[in-house]
């Protein structure tokens, strides 16, 4: 009798053990590992996250591409649970649902501080449209940084593009390409350097980040640094993974991934400057450097783009999401594009 009472003791005590002392898991998944500054700010912030909330996660962290993961799928892996935070392109997921690419449709918001305008006003009504159709939510928003052409000829304006193979990773940009005379090639990050090595494309648009870190100033000759959009990324989070969590670690996590929207934030803010110094070959450049021509963009390439954007960009926007959701065109137009001047007819 006396050794029932003391096991059930003991199980009333570990059934009574607070919810902070259990330890919760999270499998987070990151971007391209060759990608490779964002790779050690998203593997520092998970490494820091249990300390930084006071939560006792289990958390394991793989570059996307390490575990075989194409990003198109990022969302359906986190509406089924395989995962429960990832990194996600939002460009090339609008494929499964075309509001997404509202955030940054190609030509609306071309600077980072434009691009600011734009995701703040439109956090809302995405935050709220991914729950709605995947169950998870936004945790961070950010930009990778102004997606400029890299091409292994010389493409000096955007008259020349008219015949080449240009890679394109969202419907606007899909749209903007053809209307430029190109041939669209939709493409993961990962597979544009042999594609540019062997000649399956001529150009590719990224960032200046992106193409220094993935080595494209091997494979490239010139770079068009004329500013498209901001290369929009985001955390995500499923509500299946959001819901283990009480509200104050709830708020905890939220404060912590603000932060590292704020870091990524920055990060883009200076990233530019020293990525276009370095494919440059320019004396500024403290790391590996390479000898890409940067091209002046000719005073009438913006206003070709800003052309393109109410003839060719906002009308494929409006023609594909409206499909999917009726309400598209009139939510971009009160919340992104009222910030930033634009209406959809």
């Amino acid at each position: 009798m006396r050794s029932l009472l003391a096991a059930l003791a003991l199980t009333l005590g570990l059934n009574a053990a607070p919810a902070e002392a259990q330890q919760l898991p999270l499998r987070a998944v990151g971007h391209f590992s060759q990608n490779t500054k964002q790779i050690e700010i998203e593997r520092a912030f998970y490494n820091a996250l249990p300390g930084r909330t006071g939560l006792n996660l289990n958390i394991t962290f793989n570059p996307m591409d390490q575990i075989g993961l194409q990003a198109a799928d990022a969302l359906r892996h986190l509406r089924t649970g395989a995962f429960d935070v990832m990194a996600v392109l939002i460009g090339q997921v609008a494929r499964d649902e075309p509001f997404f690419d509202s955030m940054d449709l190609i030509g609306v918001s071309t600077t980072v501080a434009e691009l600011e305008t734009a995701v703040a006003a439109g956090r809302e009504a995405f935050d709220r449209r991914l729950q709605e159709r995947f169950n998870a939510r936004v945790m961070a928003l950010w930009p990778f940084g102004p997606q400029y052409f890299f091409c292994n000829a010389p493409v000096r304006s955007v008259a020349d593009l008219r015949g080449l193979k240009v890679r394109s990773y969202t419907p606007s940009m899909t749209a903007l390409v053809q209307h430029f005379g190109a041939i669209p090639v939709t493409l993961q990050f990962s597979e544009v350097y042999p594609a540019l090595q062997r000649g399956l494309v001529t150009c590719g648009i990224t960032s200046a980040v992106s193409a220094y870190a993935g080595n494209w100033g091997e494979v490239i000759t010139h770079v068009l640094p004329l500013s498209l959009a901001g290369g929009v990324q985001g955390h995500f989070m499923s509500n299946a993974a959001w819901n283990r969590f009480n509200p104050a670690q709830q708020a905890a996590l939220t404060a912590a991934f603000r932060d590292l929207e704020k870091q990524l934030w920055d990060f883009a803010r200076v990233s530019d400057t020293e990525s276009l110094d370095c494919l440059a070959g320019r004396p500024a450049c403290t790391q590996r450097r390479f000898n890409t021509t940067i091209s002046a963009v000719p005073p009438t390439d913006e206003p070709k783009v800003r052309e393109a954007v109410t003839s060719v960009v906002l009308p494929a926007f409006r023609d594909q999401c409206n499909r999917i959701w009726a309400e598209c065109a009139g939510v971009w137009n009160r919340t992104i594009g009222q910030a930033r001047g634009y209406s959809i007819q």
